[in-house]
């Protein structure tokens, strides 16, 4: 099969973060004990990896063919890790943020590469108790990946503006949808990355950095998205953890969708220019700050859409791709997620229906209470496989 045999799966594969929440008080746990972490590698097996932070950990799901597969794994992994959990009076949050998480309390992992991130970034890599939804898409060897980013970099803010789930930072209201977003400006390298031609391009701009001492031989920028060092994958990182696996499953699909159409394309990522990159910053501006409230245009021709409109849009330019991979589900469920609202509309729905003498913590535990069980409920709404 050529590199472009629309035949060939679509392989993908699922980074999730999950924040360890104590039951009883609903905050995220700084320091699990050893047997906590060694119940949840056992029920985690091989995927299963340390984050950051002690009371964070993620997991690195095999490769799938479909993204059926992919919810379908996350279900299971969610459902071990909530019985491992509740043997000790815990639970995880699958969510951008935790509403009850303070940033100062939390403890590091006693790993090097994390003690590098602390010892390197300070009170940015201390404050970073967030987690997000990391989407591995296959592109074929003779493929550029660099043209393939620049050609699924503009849809990037609609996968954003699907996956918001964290409104609150540090027990508050941060007026954010994503506020995670906003905290990854202060890193350097993430966000939307540099305006890049092709990989001969993304390799001089990474031989630079190296040579100056900013990255190491091992290290990579942490862009929204960006070609993995270890995988031949886009990677996408922009998104919100979901709490829900089926918007998981949606969001990876349409991804890993995305990335398949550009694959096939005989001019991919030649429309991005640098106007088109400036848009691209404004729609992420938006997405973050407004998500279905937004104002969104992909090129300087175009007039503004709203995110349903912008939904519609992509399904006209990927529907036949969608089609052709056993994947058209995708579109409709994505309109349920716009109909139903994104996890931070949900949240805040939850916080601002509480009663009238409810104090900010006790609006927040309840909020806790409706991530506890969206993120260990696989749901009905599951896509399965053709």
């Amino acid at each position: 099969m050529s590199a472009f045999d629309p035949g060939q799966p679509q392989c993908l594969g699922i980074e999730e973060e999950y924040l360890i929440t104590d039951l009883q008080s609903r905050r995220m746990v700084a320091e699990p004990p050893p047997e906590v972490l060694r119940d949840c590698r056992e029920v985690l097996g091989q995927n299963f990896a340390h984050e950051m932070f002690q009371g964070q950990i993620e997991v690195a799901s095999p490769v799938f063919e479909h993204s059926a597969q992919a919810g379908a794994y996350l279900g299971r992994v969610r459902s071990a890790l909530d019985q491992a959990l509740a043997a000790h009076g815990l639970g995880f949050v699958c969510a951008g943020s935790h509403p009850l998480a303070t940033w100062h309390e939390q403890r590091a992992t006693a790993q090097e590469h994390f003690r590098q991130l602390f010892d390197e970034f300070a009170l940015v890599a201390r404050r970073s108790v967030l987690s997000g939804l990391h989407v591995h898409a296959q592109v074929p060897a003779a493929v550029d990946r660099i043209a393939v980013m620049n050609e699924v970099l503009p849809w990037t803010p609609l996968l954003l503006a699907l996956s918001l789930s964290s409104p609150f930072w540090h027990g508050h209201d941060s007026g954010y949808l994503s506020y995670r977003q906003v905290a990854c400006d202060e890193w350097p390298r993430m966000g939307i990355p540099e305006y890049l031609q092709d990989h001969r391009a993304y390799d001089d701009y990474l031989r630079l950095l190296r040579g100056i001492g900013a990255l190491g031989a091992e290290d990579n920028a942490w862009w929204g998205i960006r070609p993995a060092l270890r995988y031949p994958t886009l990677e996408l990182r922009m998104t919100d953890a979901c709490p829900r696996v089926a918007d998981a499953q949606t969001l990876a699909g349409l991804f890993a969708v995305m990335v398949r159409h550009a694959c096939l394309l005989p001019a991919v990522g030649r429309q991005y220019t640098q106007a088109r990159r400036w848009l691209l910053k404004e729609n992420r501006v938006q997405a973050r700050r407004r998500g279905a409230q937004g104002r969104y245009v992909m090129s300087p021709e175009q007039a503004p859409m709203d995110l349903g409109q912008w939904l519609d849009l992509a399904e006209q330019v990927f529907g036949a791709t969608a089609q052709a991979l056993g994947e058209e589900p995708l579109f409709e469920r994505a309109r349920q997620l716009l109909r139903e609202g994104c996890s931070a509309e949900r949240q805040l729905r939850c916080h601002g229906t509480q009663p009238e003498e409810a104090d900010r913590a006790a609006r927040c535990r309840a909020v806790v209470d409706l991530l506890l069980q969206e993120s260990r409920d696989p749901g009905p709404e599951t896509i399965h496989a053709p």
